[in-house]
């Protein structure tokens, strides 16, 4: 088994400054644009549909341990500046929200990747302030632009502890369009991994 990257950054504080953001005064609320959608792994109270302007879903970071290895990197998603981005706004009751917000951590941040960031996030019961894990351009899990070659070889090869790059895009994908959510940009990669495409 490959050894796990060394964390970019300590999540440890991260976490603190970001409990200290939320209070503890209110229920929590969560955005998810990813794999938050379908598998979010925490007890919710609530989940509605929301838009976030101002950041958009990307497959524009390497994982080099769910979703890939060090010698052959997949990739997931992040969330970038710029434009916007539907998906799925999670309310979290204030006495589980610090076990949630710790449980978190542990699947999204244990490489201090992610910036979190509390997002105001349009929802059709009215706006809620939640927090989502954004990604720099600045970060080196950042892809930059790829070629479309590249994102067939990732597709076709990537493979970390949780399956493949391109499992993990269509469950996404699916789950969006299950939810009435069309992201062109993730059906256009996808259709690049398809025979014939």
């Amino acid at each position: 088994m490959p050894a796990l990257a060394a964390p970019l950054r300590d999540p440890a504080p991260m976490l603190e400054r970001t409990l200290e953001e939320w209070g503890g005064a209110c229920d929590l609320w969560i955005f998810g644009y990813g794999s938050l959608i379908w598998r979010p792994d925490f007890p919710f109270a609530e989940r509605r549909a929301a838009k976030v302007h101002g950041w958009h879903r990307a497959l524009k970071m390497w994982s080099r341990v769910n979703r890939g290895t060090p010698e052959c990197p997949g990739l997931v998603f992040g969330m970038l500046s710029g434009g916007s981005c539907r998906g799925m706004v999670f309310r979290v009751e204030q006495a589980h929200a610090r076990q949630v917000m710790v449980n978190l951590w542990q699947r999204e941040m244990v490489l201090g990747v992610y910036d979190p960031r509390w997002l105001d996030c349009r929802t059709p019961a009215g706006p809620v302030r939640a927090l989502a894990f954004t990604l720099s351009r600045k970060s080196p899990s950042h892809t930059g632009v790829l070629a479309d070659e590249e994102y067939r070889r990732i597709f076709a090869q990537a493979s970390g502890i949780y399956g493949t790059t391109r499992d993990y895009a269509e469950a996404t994908h699916a789950e969006l369009l299950r939810l009435g959510i069309h992201d062109r940009a993730l059906a256009r990669l996808l259709a690049l991994s398809r025979p014939h495409a």
